[in-house]
């Protein structure tokens, strides 16, 4: 046997989902805390590997050469180690054998993976997200050429001149408050700023649709979560309502008992009180979402608001402000001048595994390979007319939801079978004190993406008094890729495999060409054989889900770059616990952010119902303190009035 003298550690990172492959030289020592772990070992310098989670030990593990063989030994760590899905002190370690420590299962390569790995940590390892509309119209020679380019040369200093923007003669409004994206958070946002005693002239938000929940329906929608499907996230919060009650639960189950339908009032109503322990965790359906956040806008003046436009830039401006530039379309630019901004631009692009966005750029093919949150109808329509295979890649709420389409499609046409490829085995679920997830037929089982503490509970607490580096560690060990707990779901996946059309896959992708026949074929290693397995399947859905980092969007990449603003440890914007980019305040002037892009600051879930709701609270409360104009806090006696004018569907 050769001894390999270098190693590659392959794995997923399970706070964000990003593929990770360091090239080691053995020793190589696993834990927590670097200055812990040893520096030589048998009198050879050893590479430390630092793994952010509590599940981990100090020093966890090393992987060493012992009599002539690479070898895994545990150093007494608390939660042990696993190999293949095996608890083991001590192992030999072959070519593709999967280590676990903690939350991350780990492939160990003893070979060069070569183009692949170098395509695995690529960040052009994406698609952007659709958008049906687009202002990328060539401009005409006065404005926006190379002659004349937009945003304008005075953007490239630190502090612009109000004076000189309306010295490009382009329009310039100056308003209070700037929303930038114009999105459900923005939305929120404004909503929190209405309440408290805001006008609508004061504010305004840009953003490239002006249904505040538009995108989001759109990722609903591809996901296979259509109006009368129930959301797979945590819903407790509801956008249109500050207060939270009536909850959706509340207002749905009023409905059905208007309705004469007492059974299912008296589920829901059940729901609430049993959940999640005694019931299913309830959520609501996403028509009855968007039909609330519709009335909510017209109460509030959204459209009023709202401004079509693509930001292009924001700069700080000489007089305490902030200077935004966006494209209004077919070639017009304008500037919006404001004091106080709201960033929250969502998820810039969706998360695409290399290996399947090579095969779509080599072949052009992008009907057999897509990913669950494109548009992918023609896959179930396709099923439904002619039977035939799907190989799903990844295990989260969106899968599940996914297999349950295949599964519906099932009913009009038996001749459809499913191939989930998993890169390994799931031994058992993260755990964070006395708390473990539940596993089965390697699903890891939670009501929502995050324990419900983390919303408003004791954990969001902890997470915010967390160092960066604190916080890290906490939320890999409550984050992670997991399933929705549902019976039906369980129940579904146990008589698929009892069936025999649902089959569960384990390997590492070594390469996806076209077949023959013209379909996908993916080719894999799996433990214990020698060649390449070859999976053939009809299509592919990848549904390993959505990329939030500043560096794939423009504009926060322009800011970042601009200002150096500094990035928390999981690439994300740097926040205050009240949401503000400290390095971005100008006299006066405060910026703050929410939503995907802040992933990794003071709140967990920052991309729910909730967090957004959060988030827009935090800050709000600073502007208060900071004395925006009519700015209010909403005391015992305004909020009852206000929940008074909620109710009735009249304006602030």
């Amino acid at each position: 046997m050769t001894i390999p003298t270098k190693i590659w550690l392959s794995w997923q990172d399970p706070m964000t989902g990003e593929t990770r492959t360091p090239h080691l030289s053995p020793p190589v020592a696993l834990g927590r805390e670097f200055n812990k772990m040893p520096q030589d070992y048998q009198g050879q310098r050893v590479s430390r590997l630092v793994l952010s989670s509590s599940q981990v030990s100090r020093y966890h593990a090393i992987i060493a050469v012992e009599k002539g063989q690479l070898q895994i030994i545990d150093h007494n760590s608390s939660n042990g180690l696993f190999v293949n899905g095996q608890r083991q002190t001590q192992a030999v370690l072959n070519h593709r054998d999967v280590v676990k420590v903690g939350p991350y299962d780990m492939t160990v390569l003893t070979q060069d993976p070569g183009q692949n790995t170098a395509r695995r940590s690529s960040a052009n390892s994406f698609i952007r997200v659709p958008d049906p509309h687009s202002d990328e119209v060539p401009a005409p020679p006065s404005v926006g050429s190379p002659a004349n380019p937009f945003p304008p040369a005075e953007f490239q200093v630190q502090q612009v001149s109000v004076q000189s923007l309306y010295a490009t003669r382009l329009p310039v409004e100056e308003v209070d408050y700037a929303a930038i994206g114009a999105g459900l958070g923005s939305f929120i946002w404004t909503d929190f700023l209405r309440l408290s005693g805001v006008g609508i002239q004061q504010i305004r938000a840009l953003g490239l649709e002006d249904k505040p929940y538009a995108r989001y329906q759109r990722l609903c929608l591809n996901s296979q979560i259509p109006a009368w499907e129930r959301l797979r996230s945590n819903s407790d919060s509801c956008p249109d309502n500050l207060w939270g009650w009536p909850s959706y639960a509340l207002r749905e189950a009023y409905r059905n008992f208007a309705k004469g339908n007492l059974k299912l009032a008296a589920r829901v109503i059940w729901q609430v009180f049993g959940e999640p322990t005694l019931i299913e965790t309830y959520t609501p359906r996403s028509g009855n979402v968007f039909a609330s956040i519709d009335r909510e806008a017209q109460r509030i003046g959204w459209s009023k608001i709202y401004r079509y436009g693509r930001v292009r830039s924001i700069r700080k401006t000489n007089d305490g402000r902030y200077a935004v530039g966006f494209s209004s379309g077919r070639g017009q630019h304008a500037f919006l001048v404001g004091r106080y901004v709201h960033l929250c631009t969502g998820y810039p692009v969706i998360q695409f595994l290399p290996d399947l966005q090579e095969y779509r750029e080599k072949t052009r093919d992008f009907k057999s390979v897509v990913n669950a949150y494109e548009a992918h109808n023609h896959v179930y329509d396709y099923l439904e007319r002619h039977g035939g295979t799907v190989l799903i890649r990844g295990r989260g709420i969106v899968a599940s939801r996914v297999i349950q389409r295949i599964h519906e499609a099932r009913a009009k046409n038996p001749n459809i079978s499913i191939l989930h490829l998993m890169r390994s085995p799931r031994p058992q679920g993260n755990k964070f004190g006395h708390a473990q997830r539940t596993v089965e037929n390697h699903f890891e089982f939670q009501p929502f993406n995050w324990p419900k503490a983390c919303w408003g509970g004791t954990l969001r607490a902890q997470l915010e008094q967390a160092s960066p580096s604190e916080r890290s560690n906490l939320l890999t060990d409550w984050g992670g890729t997991t399933t929705a707990d549902r019976q039906d779901w369980r129940d579904l996946i146990n008589r698929g495999l009892n069936q025999g059309w649902y089959h569960i896959t384990f390997g590492e992708v070594t390469r996806v060409e076209p077949g023959a026949d013209g379909h996908p074929i993916t080719y894999i290693q799996e433990k214990g054989l020698t060649g390449n397995l070859k999976l053939e399947a009809n299509f592919i859905i990848d549904a390993t889900g959505l990329d939030g980092k500043v560096k794939a969007n423009p504009l926060l990449d322009d800011l970042v770059t601009h200002y150096h603003l500094p990035l928390n440890p999981v690439g994300r914007l740097a926040v205050s616990n009240d949401f503000e980019l400290l390095e971005m305040r100008n006299q006066m002037g405060r910026m703050y952010a929410a939503g995907a892009i802040t992933f990794g600051g003071p709140y967990a879930a920052v991309d729910s119902f909730l967090g957004l709701q959060y988030s827009a609270l935090k800050s709000v409360d600073g502007l208060v303190q900071a004395r925006a104009p009519n700015l209010t806090y909403l005391n015992g006696v305004s909020s009852f009035l206000q929940w008074l004018k909620w109710v009735n569907n009249r304006a602030p």
